[in-house]
């Protein structure tokens, strides 16, 4: 199968008053659509720093990214973000829904600045969304009625909103209990079932038993965990 994504020999390095932070140092790993990846790692161990490359909001300092087969090096600022808009979905551990904004509102707003999607059929779109993460009757709901797995539920939906091919997950059950960490991390494996490309980036042990494949990174860089 074709990797979607291909990260080789790649480099991070941090310049901070003059002094050299070097975080990733000839990382190389790949991802395919339709499996669960899961990386885990201590804290400072370069884990968000792997996921801001992978999700086009920061550079490497050497080595080459290709994102079906194009080296993101060589793209404009404007055709990263599309790239982001259209192929990387993003979850997050602090949910980030907007207070004010019903459930529906929330899993629509990514679909605004996506031209691709008709105005008349977001709302049909945010519901039919919700009701994939079992929501449809928090459909009208804002974040406040809601509890902490509903909320992350809806930030999946969200995540979903303009049909990206990549799902980048950091600590998506970070603030979970055991019960709605569980719903989440099968609510992901599903979606990797889907073809989607799922990486995941948690502490839990739990996420262990959802990866088709794990992921350990240590002393600046990333090895398989058989």
């Amino acid at each position: 199968m074709k990797n979607i994504i291909e990260l080789k020999s790649i480099k991070k390095e941090y310049i901070m008053k003059k002094r050299s932070l070097l975080v990733l140092d000839d990382l190389s790993i790949s991802f395919e659509k339709g499996k669960f990846y899961a990386i885990m790692g201590h804290s400072g161990s370069g884990k968000s720093t792997l996921i801001n490359i992978i999700g086009l909001l920061d550079q490497v300092t050497g080595g080459e990214y290709l994102l079906d087969g194009i080296d993101v090096s060589k793209m404009s600022d404007n055709e990263l973000a599309r790239m982001r808009r259209d192929r990387i979905g993003f979850i997050f551990q602090d949910y980030f829904l907007d207070e004010y904004l019903k459930a529906y509102e929330n899993v629509m707003y990514p679909m605004l600045i996506n031209e691709s999607i008709k105005k008349s059929e977001m709302k049909e779109r945010a519901e039919k969304l919700l009701t994939e993460v079992y929501l449809e009757d928090r459909v009208e709901h804002f974040p406040k009625e809601m509890s902490g797995g509903e909320k992350q539920r809806v930030a999946i939906a969200r995540a979903l909103a303009n049909d990206p091919v990549i799902i980048i997950a950091d600590e998506p059950t970070g603030n979970l209990d055991k019960t709605n960490e569980k719903k989440v991390f099968e609510l992901l494996k599903e979606l990797s079932k889907k073809g989607k490309c799922v990486i995941v980036v948690s502490h839990s042990d739990e996420v262990k038993k959802y990866a088709d494949k794990l992921y350990e990174l240590d002393d600046r860089n990333i090895v398989e965990v058989k």
